[in-house]
């Protein structure tokens, strides 16, 4: 029952000293915006995903940026979990070769398929930062993206990263008040 107790209060402490990861969400809600007026440009679906990798770039300078802004810590040195969370972020790289079948084979659902694997990603971290937010989102973005990527035209996926955009948006205000009431209760500890 102790290690259990020890590796929650390591949770728990990721979880106050990085904001439960506001910094990426904001900066993806962000991303998500940008990447729904290039899904709206009169381009081929081919030349949009291109344009998709490039301005998913933009997310980690951004993220930095707000980490500074909110104070979010990326490195607590004295907390073993922390290189979790960046082997974590490194996993989605390996759905790349989904994303580049999309690309190449199916570039009309790519947005699609790219708001699933963001979407999906974010199931470890419910685990990570000790909320289930990150869980349930997971589950409405990726399920959500399928079933509006099977019920749009080609012409409106737009709407995906729309509703990507938003509900990173929504995530980001529920971590920001789940970490800040986790700061709360360590502070009455």
């Amino acid at each position: 029952m102790m290690i259990r107790e020890n590796l929650d209060s390591l949770r728990t402490e990721l979880s106050i000293k990085s904001k439960n990861g506001v910094d990426f969400v904001l900066s993806a809600s962000i991303v998500w915006l940008i990447l729904t007026f290039i899904w709206k440009l009169s381009l081929d679906s081919y030349d949009k995903s291109v344009l998709v990798f490039i301005a998913g770039s933009l997310m980690l300078p951004m993220a930095f940026g707000f980490s500074r802004l909110f104070r979010t810590n990326w490195k607590n040195k004295d907390n073993p979990l922390q290189p979790l969370g960046l082997w974590l972020n490194f996993a989605q790289l390996f759905y790349f070769p989904f994303l580049f079948f999309f690309l190449i084979r199916m570039p009309d659902t790519f947005i699609m398929a790219y708001a699933i694997i963001t979407g999906a990603h974010f199931f470890p971290y419910a685990w990570f930062y000790r909320t289930r937010l990150y869980a349930i989102s997971a589950g409405v973005i990726s399920l959500g993206a399928m079933f509006l990527g099977l019920l749009l035209p080609v012409g409106e996926l737009f709407v995906i990263p729309l509703c990507m955009s938003g509900i990173l948006l929504v995530l980001f205000i529920l971590l920001f008040t789940d970490s800040k009431r986790k700061e709360r209760l360590q502070a009455k500890i």
